[in-house]
């Protein structure tokens, strides 16, 4: 699935919703369904600055597309980067550099993040843009 076609499939889910809470509830439930990150990747080097909570992102290139992991020590946290794994795993570095991040708004999760949240989300963009430029720059 291209970027597009997955955000627009979250666009969908969030919309099944009727209020913030239950919202809330599936951004946790979406980070509990992160698989496992190994420990090695559990670095200071991997620890994406400007967010409030504890999250780990690593990415590496397999095929020509990049994957990434992350965790968070935080669930709602956990949550929000399980959604930019979601988009952005897998895919080929110059996707995720023209990519728009627009569906956060369409979904309203910034506005219902506390500016610090907000900030944190905006970091996790950065690094995931950041891990795809290094990527498209070694090929």
């Amino acid at each position: 699935m291209s970027i597009k076609e997955i955000q627009e499939e979250i666009i969908d889910e969030f919309s099944m919703f009727d209020d913030w809470e239950e919202r809330y509830q599936y951004v946790i439930d979406l980070g509990n369904s992160l698989p496992l990150v190994e420990d090695q990747y559990k670095t200071d080097e991997n620890i994406i600055k400007g967010c409030q909570s504890k999250v780990w992102l690593h990415g590496e290139q397999n095929d020509g597309n990049v994957v990434f992991t992350a965790d968070s020590d935080a669930i709602l946290t956990k949550g929000i980067i399980a959604i930019l794994i979601r988009v952005f795993s897998n895919q080929k570095p110059a996707d995720i550099l023209e990519a728009d991040t627009d569906f956060i708004d369409e979904i309203g999760l910034k506005e219902h993040l506390s500016p610090t949240r907000a900030n944190g989300l905006v970091s996790m963009i950065k690094q995931i843009k950041m891990y795809a430029l290094a990527f498209s720059a070694k090929s």
